[in-house]
């Protein structure tokens, strides 16, 4: 079986150091759509080096995001085809504010593998630390098709029931047509967002947005919309990839205050609402 579950969960971490800058803060931050207006005080937050603060999403790409996805995928007891994957659901848990510059240690390993029948889950799980101590945990929730049925844990259910009610607030951000040119910038270089023959050969009329795009989108949103603009509010961000996006659409973007977090969905504007993100909670202070 291409996936040893006990060899997978018993290997060892995988420990590297990261770098980043203001110039990769502010590069991430243009990926997502921040600096339109370009003068605006609020977008200046996101791209002036006076100013600047990093959205807690930046912890996705920080380093080019190494320890990654592929990464893990060839870690002891995985052993997969890569055409059988998809990004399933991203969640972020802030320790403390992330700096505009810094070096930290990153230590990746599989967390958790769970047997949903037709596919495999890995729970693939990053832990980085500074001198000062922890920053954040990233827990990327990775699907392998085909690779299921083996017998062992299904996992807990990520699915949630509706938010009730209408939402609190409704906004949509529109995406360039060349949003995914820009963002694959920050380090995700897979030609299915920005190569036209290679989309078409995944069963995509045309190149798609990057899942963690819309994800770095939508918390830019909350946060400029909810929270006041404090990116240090925000203590963690969990999100389940329900569709695509392509580039030159617009996302909806639904939000419900709950004491302590925000609920939310996303969808897109042109595809009669198709949802896009779903089960996405923002937890803050």
């Amino acid at each position: 079986m291409p996936i040893d579950a006990a060899k997978a969960l018993a290997a060892e971490p995988r420990s590297g150091e990261i770098t980043w800058d203001r110039k990769d803060v502010q590069l991430y931050h243009l990926g997502i759509g921040a600096g339109i207006p370009a003068t605006d005080p609020d977008e200046l937050r996101y791209t002036l080096e006076s100013r600047l603060h990093v959205l807690p999403s930046f912890a996705t790409v920080a380093g080019n995001g190494s320890p990654g996805v592929i990464s893990g995928l060839s870690m002891p007891g995985v052993d997969v085809d890569l055409a059988k994957v998809l990004h399933g659901g991203q969640t972020i848990e802030l320790h403390r504010p992330i700096p505009v510059a810094g070096t930290a240690t990153a230590t990746g390993r599989i967390a958790a593998v769970y047997d949903k029948g037709k596919a495999a889950v890995l729970v693939m799980r990053t832990e980085v630390a500074d001198a000062d101590g922890p920053l954040w945990t990233n827990d990327a929730q990775i699907f392998v098709r085909g690779e299921g049925g083996w017998g062992g844990d299904r996992g807990p259910s990520t699915r949630l029931e509706p938010p009730a009610g209408e939402p609190d607030r409704t906004v949509e951000r529109p995406i360039r047509e060349d949003q995914a040119l820009l963002y694959r910038l920050s380090g995700d270089w897979n030609p299915l967002h920005a190569d036209p023959e290679f989309a078409k050969l995944a069963g995509f009329e045309r190149p798609i947005l990057h899942g963690l795009c819309t994800y770095g989108m939508t918390l830019k949103a909350v946060v400029d919309t909810l929270l006041g603009g404090d990116v240090s509010r925000v203590r963690s961000y969990v999100t389940r990839f329900a569709g695509v996006v392509f580039p030159g659409e617009t996302l909806r973007i639904r939000m419900w205050r709950t004491p302590g977090s925000i609920r939310v969905a996303v969808s897109a504007v042109e595809r009669d609402d198709a949802p896009v993100l779903a089960d996405t909670i923002v937890e803050h202070s």
